[in-house]
C-alpha cells in the first residue's frame, strides 16, 4: 500500500501543475477577452445610454432652451443668445391638474402658430440632424413651435384686466404677483383687456415679462382664442439647470393665494364714472322743485290761518 500511494504521487503532481497551467491560460484568456470586448462594448454602452436618456426625455423630463425675454427674469433667453436650460416635468400632470401660477411649456394651439414664425432649421441635411439631436437634449430650440408661459387662470374661472391699481382680476379678486417683470419700472403699467370666461379644459397663459409677451391676451386674436387647451401642456418647468451660475428651481407662486377681492368689471373713465352722479343729479331736480313748491304753499296756508 505504500509504495503505491508513492506510485500515485508523481501523477498528482503533474495532474496539479496541469490544472495550474490550465488555470493560467483561462485568465489569460478572460483578460485578453476582457480588453477586446471593452472596444466592441463601448459602442453599445454609447447607444444604449443615450437610448436611455431619450426615453427618459420623451416620457419622463425634458431640457429645453429658453428662446425668448417673455418670462423675464424668472427665466432669462434671447433671439440668438445662450438662454437658460431648463428641466421640464412630464409626468407631473399624470396625477394632478395645470394650477394658477405653474409654469409650463406647451405645443402652441393653432391660434398662436397662425402669426408665429417657424423655427430657423438649417439647410444642410447633416446640420440638420445634429440640431434634431440637440433638441431631444436641449441642446437646440425644439422642432416644434413651443412655448414657455405662467397659469394664470384655468378652466371655469374669469380673467379680466385691470383694477384701479393695474392688477389682473380672476373672479373678481385682484391677483398678487410678485414675479412680474417690468421692462420700464418708472411706468408699471399692463394693457387693459375685457373680461374672458376660460372653458373648461383651457388655461389663460401670460409672461412674467408683462409688457414684453405675446399670450393669451394677443394670440389668435386674444380672448378665446388665446387660451391653451390642458392637452397641448407639455410639462411643469422645475429646474434651471444650465447656465451653472442660474442653477436653481423655478418659481411657482400661486397668484391667487392672498388675491384681495375688488369690484368685478372694468374701472371706467373718468367721464362714464360722472354720469350716475349727473344722472341722478337730473332725476332729483323735479323732486327737489316739488318740495320746494309743496313747502312754500304750506307756508302759506299757515299765514292765512292766523
Amino acid at each position: 500500500m505504500p509504495s503505491s500511494a508513492a506510485e500515485d504521487e508523481p501523477e498528482r503532481a503533474e495532474n496539479g501543475k496541469n490544472a495550474e497551467s490550465g488555470a493560467n491560460r483561462k485568465r489569460r484568456n478572460r483578460k485578453a477577452k476582457k480588453q477586446r470586448s471593452f472596444w466592441v462594448e463601448l459602442p453599445i454602452l454609447i447607444v444604449v445610454a443615450l437610448v436611455l436618456a431619450f426615453v427618459f426625455q420623451q416620457f419622463f423630463a425634458r431640457v429645453y432652451t429658453i428662446p425668448s425675454a417673455s418670462m423675464e427674469s424668472t427665466l432669462h433667453g434671447c433671439t440668438g443668445c445662450y438662454g437658460d436650460k431648463v428641466l421640464v416635468d412630464k409626468i407631473t400632470y399624470d396625477f394632478t391638474d395645470p394650477g394658477p401660477g405653474d409654469v409650463v411649456v406647451f405645443k402652441g394651439p393653432p391660434p398662436w402658430l397662425e402669426n408665429d414664425a417657424p423655427t430657423q432649421r438649417s439647410s444642410n441635411a447633416v446640420v440638420r440632424f445634429f440640431q434634431d439631436i440637440g433638441s431631444v437634449f436641449g441642446l437646440a430650440p425644439p422642432d416644434e413651435r413651443d412655448f414657455v408661459k405662467r397659469i394664470i387662470a384655468t378652466g371655469g374661472q374669469t380673467v379680466q384686466c385691470c383694477d384701479a391699481q393695474n392688477r389682473v382680476v380672476v373672479d373678481g379678486k385682484a391677483l398678487n404677483e410678485p414675479y412680474i417683470h417690468w421692462v420700464d419700472p418708472d411706468n408699471p403699467h399692463q394693457d387693459e383687456f375685457p373680461p374672458v370666461k376660460v372653458p373648461e379644459g383651457d388655461v389663460w397663459v401670460m409672461g412674467d415679462n408683462r409688457n414684453d409677451s405675446c399670450d393669451s391676451r394677443c394670440q389668435g386674436g386674444g380672448g378665446l382664442n388665446g387660451v391653451v387647451p390642458v392637452a397641448n401642456i407639455i410639462g411643469k418647468a422645475r429646474i434651471i439647470v444650465l447656465p451653472p451660475n442660474r442653477w436653481g428651481g423655478v418659481s411657482d407662486t400661486n397668484p391667487q393665494e392672498n388675491a384681495q377681492s375688488v369690484a368685478l368689471g372694468m374701472s371706467a373713465p373718468d367721464w362714464q364714472q360722472g354720469v350716475p352722479l349727473g344722472a341722478g343729479a337730473v332725476a332729483a331736480w323735479p323732486a327737489v322743485a316739488l318740495s320746494r313748491k309743496l313747502g312754500s304753499g304750506a307756508r302759506r296756508v299757515v299765514k292765512r290761518k292766523r
